[in-house]
């Protein structure tokens, strides 16, 4: 499935220019998720529905939460719905698989919020604009990569909201044995090995900067196919384990990989910039003060040693993320009982 990046954003106010109630937003974001819903079965995808949870909360008015389909992204997504909820809203998340498909959606209105990582989505969006090998814009500076991702956020109709101390990176990880034997511990000792790697990692991974060209860019990787089995996904890390994939891509909060016998590569050469954690809305349909205050107070208080432990709920001790949700925010004093 294509995507225009250069496909202009349906306009969410009536040609009178009032801006629609939140009721008739709904009954258009109702209708634009039907469009997603045949998009994605042409891609081979379920449809919302398929995908969607119960909804929840109050009167006003309807938030979808879209999340990626990697836990972590799960359970943000399901402590945003918990935290907007409780602030009066009426939320349903809905999980799409990757920023391919999310990204579209929350500029069409089709989901109103998601949880994002700052130097990714800019650098996402960068490539969007400008084509598939633009100038970097992210950075280990927060402060100047959010400032570039608003610039490149604002004009597609996207809000782009504080980010706090929580951060995660994409990171590579081989079973300890592979490391062992070819006196691996950083992406550029793999570089210098000339083995060859099948990476286990989501079919957007072929091209990716960060991921398959950047490998094989900056740390002369020889990568010689995609595994699509998704971001540290068991079955990825799985596959790994058994041998069938020498590397998956995984998140450097990823609590489960002595699990699978699995170590991370250091990437040395500092392919990833710090992403840290910050949500992103769509500005006409999720743009209120309400919205931004109930999320400010969670990002204030989310860290990254948080998410290593809402992913180990989830992965190791097989607890539902909207479970992991509601006891972390019950923890943290921010979820009504």
């Amino acid at each position: 499935m294509n995507q225009d990046p250069n496909s202009q954003r349906p306009s969410h106010r009536p040609r009178s220019g009032r801006r629609p109630s939140r009721t008739a937003r709904a009954a258009l974001a109702a209708g634009a998720a039907l469009a997603l819903a045949g998009g994605l079965a042409a891609c081979g995808g379920k449809s919302l529905e398929e995908k969607g949870g119960a909804a929840s909360g109050g009167g006003k008015g309807d938030i979808v939460i879209g999340s990626a389909g990697f836990t972590e992204s799960k359970v943000l997504a399901e402590i945003y719905s918990k935290i907007i909820s409780d602030a009066g809203y009426r939320t349903t998340v809905k999980t799409l698989a990757n920023r391919e498909l999310y990204e579209p959606a929350l500029e069409k209105g089709q989901i109103d919020v998601v949880p994002e990582y700052a130097s990714t989505l800019a650098e996402f969006l960068n490539a969007k604009k400008n084509g598939p090998n633009p100038k970097p814009v992210a950075s280990s500076d927060i402060g100047k990569t959010v400032t570039a991702l608003k610039a490149l956020a604002e004009p597609r109709g996207l809000k782009v909201l504080p980010a706090g101390e929580a951060t995660d990176q994409n990171a590579f990880a081989v079973t300890k044995e592979f490391a062992a034997r070819h006196h691996l511990k950083t992406l550029s000792d793999l570089g210098r090995s000339k083995e060859k790697i099948k990476l286990a990692a989501g079919e957007e991974c072929e091209t990716r900067p960060f991921c398959k060209p950047g490998l094989e860019k900056v740390y002369g990787i020889a990568v010689t196919g995609i595994d699509p089995k998704g971001v540290g996904t068991p079955q990825a890390k799985q596959a790994v384990k058994d041998g069938t994939d020498q590397m998956v891509l995984t998140t450097t909060t990823d609590a489960t990989l002595d699990n699978f016998g699995l170590v991370l590569l250091k990437d040395d050469k500092k392919l990833q910039n710090a992403d840290n954690v910050l949500p992103v809305v769509n500005a006409g349909s999720a743009g209120d003060k309400e919205i931004e205050a109930a999320l400010g107070k969670l990002t204030d208080k989310l860290t990254t040693a948080d998410l290593i432990e809402l992913n180990r709920k989830v992965d190791a001790e097989r607890q539902k993320p909207e479970d992991v949700a509601r006891a972390y925010l019950e923890s943290k004093g921010l979820a009504k009982k």
